[in-house]
């Protein structure tokens, strides 16, 4: 995807790569302390760097790893892995009027590399696809410059993290600062009372369910963010949907 040479010609290939250098410490950080987890967990060598170079989903490894550990059955890693992973689902079904026009191993290919930052950032600056091809381009050119940036970032920090796993104690937190980049970027997101409120929900969701197993707490959240959302749009007030209110009279 972000080796294709017609995106490499693009300006906004290098706006992409320019923005997503500024949240590059964060993910680093956060590759790095998973790639120590991993190994701090029992995987071996070859294993853990296996992980990485295939899933490369922190949070699900992150998420699966202290299961595997503990001797969990398969289903229950799996399912538990989906269930932190379901944002991507999300993700895919906004993204696909980007990239329908792609052949199909570019859109899986795409789909593997967009993480988090990526998209959050490709969906500030392109709120809408493209209306010709040379707009759909120069969009998927800053995606890909984008998205190169986040996978070099996170496959080098995180084999770094599984080689010196000996060196770094796990009680750095150095994984702390990938929530943080997540966090600084999406409350930029937040860009109308809406999207504030229902990161609100979202987040007060997330909290009260915080109890329920395999990360289940993640669908709860979303599943009512959304559903707040639908009602919202359709029964509530007007300046909750970003609508002129009518005067007084």
């Amino acid at each position: 995807m972000f080796w294709r040479s017609a995106y490499r010609q693009q300006r906004e290939y290098t706006e992409g790569i320019r923005d997503q250098a500024g949240a590059a410490t964060g993910i680093a950080a956060w590759g790095l302390m998973t790639g120590v987890a991993m190994v701090k967990a029992g995987l071996t060598v070859p294993e853990a760097v296996g992980m990485t170079l295939l899933v490369y989903a922190g949070s699900a490894q992150l998420t699966a790893v202290p299961l595997m550990a503990s001797g969990a059955p398969l289903w229950v890693i799996l399912a538990a892995a989906v269930c932190v992973n379901l944002r991507f689902v999300v993700f895919s079904a906004h993204l696909r009027p980007y990239v329908m026009h792609m052949p199909l191993r570019e859109r899986l290919a795409t789909g593997y590399v967009t993480g988090d930052l990526s998209y959050v950032f490709f969906a500030r600056r392109y709120p809408k696809p493209g209306q010709s091809a040379d707009e759909l381009l120069r969009q998927q050119a800053y995606l890909a410059g984008n998205c190169v940036v986040n996978y070099v970032a996170w496959m080098v920090a995180s084999l770094l993290g599984i080689a010196m796993a000996n060196v770094i104690p796990a009680a750095w937190g150095l994984g702390f600062a990938g929530i943080l980049a997540l966090l600084g970027v999406g409350c930029s997101l937040a860009t109308s009372r809406l999207r504030v409120v229902s990161a609100g929900v979202a987040g007060a969701a997330a909290v009260a369910a915080w109890a329920l197993p395999l990360k289940l707490n993640i669908v709860v959240a979303i599943a009512a963010a959304v559903a707040f959302c639908l009602i919202a749009e359709a029964h509530g007030p007007r300046w909750l949907r970003g609508q002129p209110v009518p005067p007084h009279g």
